[in-house]
């Protein structure tokens, strides 16, 4: 799997987050008093002491009296952040702020003390929003980029994945006519154009086998007429010399003969039976169901996109519950959409609607039809009409959708369409109507 540019920029942006974070907790440290600063100001206020307009103005610093009366603040200059209010006005709030307290002496007496405010605290609150805004701006940057990313994991792994795991359960249900699409772009790429040779190569087997089980029924076919004629003359000469017999002891021969014969035909009646009937049934399991799930059905069926209309409605299927297995309502109509597109090659239209009893889906084609004559024939196993003569099919799929429908309690309709001119008609083409049984 190639990386993916979204992963770099995730790893480069924690990267990035992590430096400036350490450099803003680094520089989050109680630098202390710059003492050549704080004896300037004490010595300016000294020498000036009543004259506020001659103090020096670089530091943040209150002036009190002995008494506690505030004689004059200073916000010092170059630091905007600080406001007035946050100067200490007495020694125990200097105290607890953990500011300078010195005492101002002028000709040997003490005339007040000076605050010189602390500016530890509101670097660290500066620090602490530069590291809460460097915190908030990448982590919305990481998460942008884990979106997209997401969405590029998605459509490149998971929607792939998905559409491979449903065309695994048409393969396990017996549905090898509908192709995989190949898309190599993305990572299953190469892995889903293996897939769909696979699914050619069953296909090809699934056609070889058929034309064995043909064969092999022809041949018994062949086989059993060939033993049964002359099991029958030795049964009708037996009879004859059981008739003209004089002695018991013949006659019993002769009835051990007739009986015999009448085993062998059975044995060979029965061998024929059973080459040509299938020996189990498919397994049909209809569970209550919302009629919405057709419409995701249809449009998986029509892979070739036959049904342009359909396409442009979503909201068509009738709203309603019906009894359905998902999986063989998935090859009723992926039968239905094959025959079309094989036989067909046409615009499909598809209606549907409510009676009391079923969710009725009719699904037709402008093709060339079906004589009228087999359309009976079509519905049973290994039947196919004469417009299929260079088509390759074993005959088995209106039959499987006949049975698949009967078993979730619903049934199959097939018929031309055919348009009236005076006397005559002409077949417009082919409608296969699907009952659902509703519940």
């Amino acid at each position: 799997m190639r990386k993916s540019p979204f992963l770099l920029l995730i790893v480069l942006t924690f990267v990035i987050e992590l430096v400036l974070c350490f450099f803003i907790i680094r520089g989050i440290r109680d630098e202390g008093q710059d003492t050549v600063a704080v004896n300037e100001c004490v010595k300016s206020v000294e020498d000036h002491f009543g004259d506020s307009e001659k103090y020096s103005k670089t530091l943040a610093y209150t002036v009190i009296e002995p008494t506690g009366v505030v004689l004059f603040q200073s916000t010092g200059e170059g630091t905007p952040d600080i406001s007035v209010n946050d100067l200490s006005t007495s020694v125990n709030e200097a105290i607890r702020n953990n500011d300078t307290i010195l005492d101002l002496v002028v000709e040997d007496e003490t005339v007040g003390k000076i605050f010189i405010h602390n500016q530890s605290s509101a670097r660290t609150e500066r620090a602490k929003k530069n590291l809460m805004t460097v915190l908030i701006v990448f982590s919305a940057f990481q998460m942008i980029f884990i979106i997209i990313y997401y969405i590029y994991l998605k459509n490149t792994i998971l929607k792939p994945f998905e559409k491979l795991n449903d065309f695994a359960i048409r393969i396990a249900g017996g549905n090898l006519d509908v192709p995989l699409d190949v898309d190599k772009k993305h990572v299953f790429g190469s892995f889903t154009e293996a897939f769909d040779l696979m699914r050619s190569e069953l296909k090809k087997a699934q056609i070889a086998e058929k034309k064995a089980n043909d064969e092999k029924k022809e041949t018994i076919a062949k086989l059993s007429h060939d033993i049964k004629t002359p099991v029958a003359s030795i049964k009708s000469s037996s009879e004859i010399g059981y008739e003209i017999a004089k002695d018991e002891k013949s006659r019993e021969y002769f009835h051990l003969i007739n009986e015999k014969a009448d085993q062998i035909t059975t044995l060979t009646d029965n061998l024929f039976n059973s080459s040509v009937q299938d020996a189990t049934q498919i397994e049909v399991n209809p569970v209550r169901q919302p009629s919405e799930v057709v419409e995701g059905i249809l449009k998986a069926a029509d892979y070739r996109k036959k049904a342009t209309d359909f396409e442009k409605s979503p909201y068509s299927v009738p709203a309603c519950e019906i009894m359905a297995d998902k999986l063989r309502l998935q090859q009723v109509f992926d039968n239905i959409f094959m025959n079309s597109y094989k036989y067909a090659d046409t615009p499909i239209v598809i209606k549907t609607s409510l009676t009391d009893d079923y969710l009725v889906i009719d699904i037709s084609d402008s093709g060339p039809g079906v004589k009228p004559e087999e359309l009976p024939l079509l519905k049973e196993k290994y039947k196919r009409g004469s417009n299929a003569s260079d088509k390759d099919g074993a005959g088995l799929g209106l039959y499987l959708t006949d049975y698949f429908l009967t078993e979730m309690g619903g049934k199959l309709e097939i018929g031309n369409a055919v348009k009236r001119m005076g006397e005559m008609t002409e077949v417009t083409g082919f409608t296969a109507r699907v009952f659902l049984l509703r519940r």
